[in-house]
C-alpha cells in the first residue's frame, strides 16, 4: 500500500480563529517525496475545506493520496440506528449535516446535538455545553451520562491512550464537537471528488484518495521530542498542533509498503477506527529511521508486589511457582531496531516486505505457453528471445506462441504453464510439446510462499540462520530485537574465595551459573563474590548494572543470611519455600526494580533452580516467552522409593535409551553434575520406581538453552 501523498489535518471545533498562527486552530500537514512540507495555519472551517480542495484537486493522475483528520468518524455502537434507522455513521454525519448550517462559528452544532439528545429517555449521549450562558439547553448535562443509554467510548478508543470521548461536545480538544463540525465538510469533500475519494474503513482504501480517522497522541512522546524551537512560543517550541501535523504525516510517510499495509488491516466496524492504534511504537520508529536517529528503546519495570505469595502460603508446589512466575513477569529487556542477528529475540512480529515470489515463475527449465495441452502432441511458433533468472522477457508472450524459459525466470504476461524441455522438439523456429498437461504445470504461483504484509515470524521468537534468510527473502532490512538481558551473578558467603586458605573453599557456583546464563543467550555479567556483610551487599547490588541479579547463598532466613534480610528491608522480598529437592528455598525479590532471584548456596541446587526456575523467568524478561523444558519419557534403569511432598530431580544420562542416575543423591557432590547429561524429574506424590519404570528425562541441551 503506497500513497504519494500524507495530509494530515488538525481539526477545531470551535469558532473562527485569528489569522495569526495559534493552537487550537486547523492546522494541515503534508509529506511527499521522503520530505515534509510546511505546515498551513488555516483560522476557519470554510477557509480550511477550501485549502483541502485545492490541494486534492491539484492531484495529478494516478497519484494517490492518505488525508487523515483528527475528529472520530463514528460514535459508539448503537447511536447511528437509533439516530437515522441505519448502521451507517455517514446517515450520521448526513443527519448533522441537514441541521448545522453557519460551519464558520459553529454555534448550532449545540442545537442539533440537544435533539439528538431528546430522542432519548433521561439523559442523552451528549454532555458538556460550551454555550451554557448564551445557548443553555438542559438536555446536555455538564457531565457524562448516569444512565448511560450507550457505552462512553467505542471500542477503538479503549486501545488508543488519552482518547477522549466522542459524546464531549466542550472544553480544549472536545472529540464531539470537532466531529460534528467535521461531518459537512467530509461530505462536501465526497461530493466534490465522487467515486475517487473513499472513508476507510468503512469503503475500504482502494480509492486515489481515502480519508481516514487518525489521532496524533498515538506518538506523542515522539512528538514532544521534536517540536521545533520557536522562541516566538512561550515555551520556546514550535505550536504543539503545528508540530502533531507536520510529524504524524512524516511518520505516515516513513512507513513501509508493509508496514502501512498492518495499520489498514482491521476489520469494518460501523464504530469506525482510528489509524495506527497498537502501532504506535512502528510509527514512532519510523519518524526516527526518516530523521538517521535510532529507534527509541523501551524498558517495562515489574511491579513491586509481583513476587508477593497468596495469604497463608507457607510451600509452595513445583508447579504453582512457576505458574505464579509465568503469570506476573513480563518482558523487561530494552528493544532496539536494526539488522537481525541470530540470537536476538523479536521484540515485534517481522512483516514481509515483498511476495515470495514476488511474480509467478518457471519451476524447471522448458517452454511457456498459455493454458493447458490437450492433445498428445501441438505445436507452437516460438517466440523470439527467451526469460531467465534476473532476465525477463521484453512484453508479453505473443498470443498462440511458446517461449524458451529457464527455472526461476518470471512468466511473461500471457504465459501461465511451463512444459517440461524433456517434453519438447524444437526445429524450424517451432516447438512440439509433448501432453496432455494441465493449465499451470511447472509454474511457482506468486506469493505462494507468502505474501507482501504477511507475518512470517511472532513476536519472541530467538532469530536463527534459517530465519535470517527468510527476512531476507521477504525484504525485511531491519526488525526490532530485545537487547540481550544483562543478568548479574553474584556469590556470597565468607567461606567461599577465588583464592581459598585452609578455612575456604573455592567459588564453585559463580562459573558455573555465567557459563548457564551464557548458554541460554543472555549476557552474563560477573559481579565477584560478596562475603557477610549486610553493607557490602547493598553496594554490590546498588552497583550492579544489569537487568536481573542471580544470587546464590544467603537467601534462606537465617542470621547470616543477607541476602534475603536485605530484601526485606526494601519490602520487596518473598521467601518462596519450594517443595522441591535439591532446593526449598528461593528468594525472591526487586532491587530498585531490577529483579532478584536468591538461589541456595549448594551447587547443586543452585544449578537446578536455576534451571527449572529462573530459565524460563529471565526467557520471559528477555522476551522469548515462557520456555517450558524439554522432557523425554524413557524407561528408568534403577530403584528408587520417593516419598511424597516434594518434586525431586535426579542428576541423570541415557544409556541404552533408558535413564541411569547418579551413585549418591548428596547434593555436596557436585561430580554429579558433571557426570551427569539431564536430570530425571519426579512427582510430587510417592514413587515406587524400579528398572524399566517411565520416569520424565530433561536433557540439559534443553534446560541450558
Amino acid at each position: 500500500m503506497i500513497w504519494d501523498r500524507i495530509i494530515m489535518v488538525d481539526w477545531s471545533g470551535g469558532a473562527a480563529k485569528s489569522k495569526t498562527p495559534q493552537s487550537d486552530a486547523i492546522w494541515i500537514g503534508e509529506a511527499r517525496g521522503g520530505a515534509s512540507m510546511e505546515p498551513i495555519y488555516v483560522p476557519d472551517r470554510e477557509a480550511a475545506l477550501g485549502t483541502l480542495t485545492n490541494m486534492l484537486a491539484e492531484r495529478p493522475a494516478g497519484e494517490r493520496i492518505l488525508l487523515g483528520f483528527d475528529f472520530p468518524f463514528a460514535f459508539p455502537a448503537g447511536f447511528a440506528a437509533r439516530l437515522t434507522g441505519q448502521d451507517d455513521p455517514r446517515a450520521v454525519w448526513s443527519w448533522f449535516d441537514a441541521r448545522i448550517s453557519d460551519l464558520k462559528d459553529g454555534r448550532d452544532r449545540i442545537d442539533a446535538a440537544a435533539e439528538a439528545n431528546d430522542l432519548f429517555e433521561g439523559d442523552g449521549p451528549f454532555w458538556f455545553n460550551p454555550f451554557e450562558r448564551t445557548r443553555p439547553h438542559p438536555s446536555i448535562p455538564a457531565r457524562g451520562m448516569k444512565t448511560r443509554p450507550l457505552p462512553e467510548h467505542r471500542s477503538v478508543e479503549d486501545s488508543a491512550s488519552g482518547a477522549l470521548s466522542a459524546w464531549r461536545l466542550g472544553g480544549v480538544g472536545a472529540p464531539g464537537s470537532q466531529a460534528l463540525m467535521g461531518f459537512p465538510v467530509l461530505l462536501r469533500l465526497k461530493e466534490r471528488f465522487g467515486a475517487d475519494l473513499s472513508f476507510w474503513p468503512f469503503d475500504g482504501a482502494d480509492t486515489p484518495i481515502v480519508v481516514a480517522e487518525v489521532f496524533p497522541s498515538l506518538i506523542a512522546p515522539c512528538i514532544e521530542a521534536h517540536r521545533a524551537p520557536d522562541p516566538r512560543q512561550k515555551d520556546g517550541k514550535e505550536i504543539k498542533d503545528r508540530a502533531q501535523v507536520r510529524i504524524l504525516a512524516h511518520a505516515l510517510a516513513a512507513l513501509s509498503e508493509a508496514e502501512m499495509a498492518r495499520l489498514f488491516d482491521v476489520p469494518n466496524t460501523p464504530e469506525g477506527w482510528i489509524l495506527g492504534t497498537g502501532h504506535a511504537d512502528r510509527l514512532a520508529a519510523a519518524f526516527e529511521r526518516s530523521q538517521g536517529r535510532p529507534a527509541p528503546t523501551r524498558k517495562r519495570r515489574l511491579p513491586g508486589n509481583c513476587f508477593a505469595l497468596p495469604p497463608g502460603v507457607d510451600w509452595t508446589l513445583v508447579d504453582d511457582a512457576l505458574a505464579m512466575l509465568r503469570d506476573r513477569l513480563e518482558p523487561i529487556a530494552e528493544t532496539q531496531r536494526g539488522l537481525p542477528e541470530a540470537g536476538r529475540r523479536l521484540a515485534r512480529e517481522a512483516v514481509a516486505e515483498r511476495s515470495n515470489p514476488p511474480r509467478a515463475n518457471a519451476a524447471v527449465d522448458g517452454y511457456a505457453i498459455k493454458g493447458a495441452l490437450t492433445q498428445e502432441e501441438t505445436t507452437f511458433p516460438l517466440a523470439e528471445g527467451k526469460a531467465a533468472a534476473g532476465v525477463p522477457f521484453d512484453g508479453p508472450l505473443p498470443g498462440g506462441h511458446a517461449l524458451r524459459i529457464l527455472t526461476g525466470a518470471f512468466l511473461p504476461d500471457g504465459a501461465d504453464t511451463v512444459i517440461l524441455q524433456e517434453d519438447a522438439d524444437v526445429a524450424g523456429g517451432r516447438v512440439t510439446l509433448i501432453g496432455p498437461q494441465k493449465a499451470g504445470a511447472n509454474r511457482r504461483r506468486a506469493g505462494e510462499d507468502f505474501n507482501i504484509g504477511d507475518t512470517i515470524l511472532e513476536a519472541g521468537r530467538t532469530l536463527t540462520a534459517a530465519d535470517l534468510g527468510l527476512l531476507a527473502a521477504a525484504g525485511v532490512r531491519e526488525v526490532e530485537t530485545y537487547r540481550p538481558l544483562r543478568v548479574g551473578v553474584l556469590s556470597t558467603g565468607d567461606e567461599i574465595s577465588d583464592a581459598p586458605s585452609a578455612d575456604q573453599i573455592p567459588d564453585a557456583n559463580r562459573p558455573m551459573l555465567i557459563a548457564a546464563i551464557a548458554a541460554m543467550g543472555h549476557e552474563a555479567v560477573d559481579l565477584g563474590i560478596c562475603g557477610d556483610d549486610r553493607d557490602a551487599l547493598r553496594a554490590a547490588f546498588d552497583g550492579a548494572d544489569t537487568d536481573v541479579l542471580l544470587t546464590s547463598g544467603g537467601a534462606s532466613a537465617g542470621e547470616e543470611d543477607h541476602v534475603s534480610a536485605l530484601l526485606t528491608e526494601t519490602g520487596t522480598m518473598a521467601l518462596w519455600r519450594v517443595a522441591v529437592k535439591p532446593g526449598r528455598p528461593l528468594a525472591l525479590g526487586l532491587w530498585d526494580g531490577m529483579p532478584v532471584f536468591g538461589l541456595p548456596g549448594n551447587p547443586v541446587a543452585a544449578l537446578v533452580c536455576t534451571m527449572i526456575f529462573a530459565r524460563p523467568a529471565l526467557s520471559l524478561l528477555a522476551g522469548g516467552g515462557w520456555v517450558a523444558p524439554l522432557g523425554v519419557t524413557v524407561p528408568a534403569a534403577f530403584r528408587k522409593s520417593k516419598k511424597a511432598g516434594r518434586r525431586e530431580y535426579l542428576r541423570a544420562r541415557l544409556r541404552d535409551g533408558a535413564a541411569e542416575v547418579f551413585a549418591s543423591e548428596g547434593s555436596g557432590r557436585i561430580s554429579g553434575l558433571s557426570w551427569a547429561e539431564g536430570l530425571v524429574e519426579l512427582p510430587d506424590g510417592a514413587l515406587e520406581v524400579t528398572p524399566g519404570t517411565p520416569v520424565t528425562y530433561l536433557p540439559f541441551a534443553g534446560l541450558l538453552r
